[in-house]
C-alpha cells in the first residue's frame, strides 16, 4: 500500500535496513514506498541512529491521536486547485517538508513553510494554515514566530484585516541578507579572537582565516542576492517591453 500509513511490520524492516547500513532508497524500493515517506519517517523519528521501530510507531499513533483532538470540527483542508492530482501534490509537499527538516528547520516550521511554497497565493492566514495541517492554533502561531525570525516569511494585513503570512521574492532577499549579517557577526567574533589569543598563535591564524573566509563568502552573498533580485524581480520598463 505504497499510499498508506506504514505499518508496524514495515517500521521494524526500516529499522532493520539501517542497522544493514542501507541507503534510503533501498529501503524504500524493498517496502515497495516513496523514498520521501522513509526517509521523513528516520529524520523525525530519531534519525538514521537513533531510530527504533516501536518508539517510532507509538510516537505515530500519538501524533495522530493528537491531531484528531486539536483539528477543529468541520474543517478540512480545500482541495488541490488546477485539477492537480492530489495524492502527487500530498506526495510532494511530504517530500519538500523532509527536505526543509534535513536543512535543519523543527518539522512544524517545515510543514508550514511547504504550505506557503505550494500555494497559489504564496499567503495564508493562520486559520488557513491550521486548516491544511489540522493541526492547533498554538502550534502554528509559534511556527509562524520562528520563521518570521529567520527572516523566511512575512506578516500583512488584507483588506478584511485579517492578518496573513506572506512568502514572496522578497522574502528570499532579506533572508539572504539576514544570513549574510550573521555571519558578518561570526567573523567580527573570530577576529576579537586574535588580540586575545595572540596574533603569531595558531589559534589566531585559524580565527583570522576563518574570519577572512565568512567575509569573502558574505560579501558575495550580497553581491548575488541583490543582482538576483535586480535581473529577475524588476518589471520591465514600458519602453522595454
Amino acid at each position: 500500500m505504497p499510499g498508506g500509513r506504514l505499518t508496524q511490520q514495515e517500521r521494524q524492516q526500516i529499522a532493520a535496513g539501517l542497522a544493514d547500513g542501507l541507503a534510503y532508497a533501498e529501503i524504500a524500493r524493498r517496502l515497495d514506498r516513496p523514498t520521501s515517506t522513509v526517509t521523513r519517517e528516520v529524520m523525525r523519528n530519531g534519525g538514521p541512529t537513533g531510530y527504533r521501530a516501536d518508539l517510532a510507531h507509538r510516537a505515530t499513533e500519538r501524533r495522530a491521536h493528537r491531531r484528531r483532538q486539536a483539528a477543529p470540527r468541520g474543517t478540512q483542508a480545500p482541495p488541490p486547485a488546477h485539477g492537480r492530482d492530489p495524492d502527487a501534490v500530498r506526495e510532494y509537499e511530504e517530500a519538500f517538508t523532509t527536505l526543509l527538516m534535513q536543512s535543519g528547520l523543527p518539522k512544524m516550521m517545515a510543514a508550514v513553510l511547504t504550505c506557503l511554497y505550494t500555494c497559489d497565493s504564496g499567503s495564508l492566514t493562520g486559520t488557513e494554515l491550521v486548516q491544511r495541517l489540522q493541526v492547533s492554533r498554538a502550534s502554528i502561531s509559534k511556527a509562524v514566530a520562528f520563521l518570521e525570525s529567520q527572516g523566511l516569511i512575512r506578516r500583512e494585513r488584507d483588506d478584511r484585516r485579517h492578518e496573513r503570512y506572506v512568502v514572496d521574492n522578497d522574502v528570499w532577499y532579506q533572508s539572504m541578507i539576514s544570513a549574510a549579517q550573521s555571519n558578518a557577526q561570526l567573523a567580527e567574533t573570530a577576529r576579537r579572537g586574535v588580540a586575545i589569543l595572540g596574533p603569531a598563535t595558531p589559534a589566531a591564524t585559524r580565527l583570522e582565516n576563518i574570519a577572512r573566509f565568512i567575509d569573502f563568502v558574505g560579501e558575495s552573498i550580497i553581491r548575488a542576492a541583490e543582482q538576483a533580485r535586480e535581473v529577475l524581480y524588476t518589471e520591465p520598463r514600458p519602453e522595454d517591453r
